[in-house]
């Protein structure tokens, strides 16, 4: 389970991210992955509803980003998928009121 750091995370990052339709079908099965997280890679966060309101797409790479919503407002947990090697290249935990100051 390659917990990744900001480093690698943004480097899987490409200009112009496509959002992809809520509901449009993943590119594969990428819950199992999910599952077998270690839960001290979620920070403390709750997210267990597994809920995912958001998917963005690089269009100019082989990577879908897969944000799964915490109970935390503003917190996610990205699973970055190789959309061509149909796996899951590793997870990152998005803060975003870490990131941006927001209480």
């Amino acid at each position: 389970m390659p917990k990744l750091t900001e480093d690698d995370y943004k480097a899987t990052m490409a200009p112009h991210p496509i959002k992809v339709d809520p509901d449009e079908e993943p590119p594969f099965d990428f819950w199992p992955y999910f599952e077998a997280i270690p839960p001290e890679d979620f920070g403390g966060h709750d997210f267990s509803a597994g809920a995912v309101p958001y998917a963005w797409r690089m269009p100019e790479s082989v990577y879908e980003h897969v944000l799964v919503r915490s109970e935390t407002p503003n917190v996610f947990l990205v699973l970055v998928l190789d959309v061509i090697g149909r796996s899951v290249v590793g997870h990152h935990l998005l803060d975003l009121n870490r990131l941006y100051g927001v209480a």
